[in-house]
């Protein structure tokens, strides 16, 4: 529910933000545990044993580390849908004033 008050496009920035920080502060403990897993698993002597392994649980970093990237890159405007947005529909306007459209 949202007050009749509140900007609604600020609105929207901040509840994108605050699940953008949920996401993070989930990705960092669930990494964490994984790791942790893996350490007192054997998993670091058998790491340093064969050296060339690669430990379990870089692929779940890696992989959703880069989903929060993105997620925080398009959340905090560096790589923004609506400004993407926002560039194609100015561009519609341009071309159906011209009378392209």
């Amino acid at each position: 529910m949202q007050p009749l008050d509140r900007d609604p496009q600020l609105w929207r920035v901040a509840r994108a933000r605050a699940k953008f920080k949920s996401h993070l502060v989930t990705y960092l403990l669930v990494n964490a545990l994984l790791w942790a897993i893996w350490y007192f698993t054997d998993g670091a002597v058998h790491y340093r044993r064969h050296g060339f392994d690669v430990p379990w649980p870089v692929w779940s970093t890696l992989f959703w580390g880069l989903g929060v990237a993105v997620q925080g890159l398009s959340t905090y405007g560096f790589v923004s849908q609506h400004s993407w947005s926002e560039r194609e529909y100015q561009r519609l306007l341009r071309d159906r004033d011209a009378g392209r459209l």
